[in-house]
């Protein structure tokens, strides 16, 4: 990788992370296409070396989006969730204690080895997402339930779309 490149992706890594100062509240998606954020100011501030505490996992609005939704059958990352994403690996850079668990989820469509499967490879999505943006790999584990966790129950397009999720879940704070 050149030196121009390498300061492209810093300069984005840079604006990812300026852009977790805004209130954001993520919703999962009422259909296949979209999902609805809402911003304004931050409700805690980080501390004054500009680093995450434990206590802004709950806190802070970009730490507290937990939640990443998929697509039907896909385990491609959408771009709505990459500036949550950018939070979550400052928040590793940051606490190298801390310690995150990706739970892969699917809805119950497909058999029950490809749901295991796609909730994996959406967690590895996740991981690496977070990896890419300066997290650490190995402050990472991923898990897949595939449709064994739903959280909606009915048989319904907008039911399957809250199913097909990747929670974060910090084992260590």
């Amino acid at each position: 990788m050149n030196h121009a490149n390498r300061l492209l992706i810093a300069a984005a890594v840079c604006l990812a992370l300026g852009a977790c100062t805004k209130k954001v509240k993520e919703t999962p998606p009422t259909d296949n296409s979209q999902s609805s954020t809402t911003t304004g100011a931050t409700t805690s501030p980080m501390t004054s070396d500009g680093k995450f505490r434990p206590a802004d996992l709950d806190s802070d609005s970009c730490l507290r989006i937990r939640v990443v939704y998929f697509d039907f059958n896909d385990d491609t990352l959408r771009p709505e969730f990459q500036r949550a994403i950018a939070c979550h690996a400052k928040y590793l850079r940051d606490r190298p204690d801390a310690r995150m668990t990706l739970e892969g989820n699917a809805d119950e469509r497909g058999t029950r080895e490809y749901n295991l499967g796609l909730g994996e490879r959406r967690g590895n999505a996740v991981s690496a997402a977070v990896v890419g943006s300066g997290g650490s790999a190995g402050q990472i584990t991923v898990v897949s339930y595939g449709e064994e966790r739903p959280t909606c129950a009915d048989s319904t397009d907008e039911c399957w779309a809250k199913n097909r999720r990747v929670e974060i879940v910090y084992s260590v704070r």
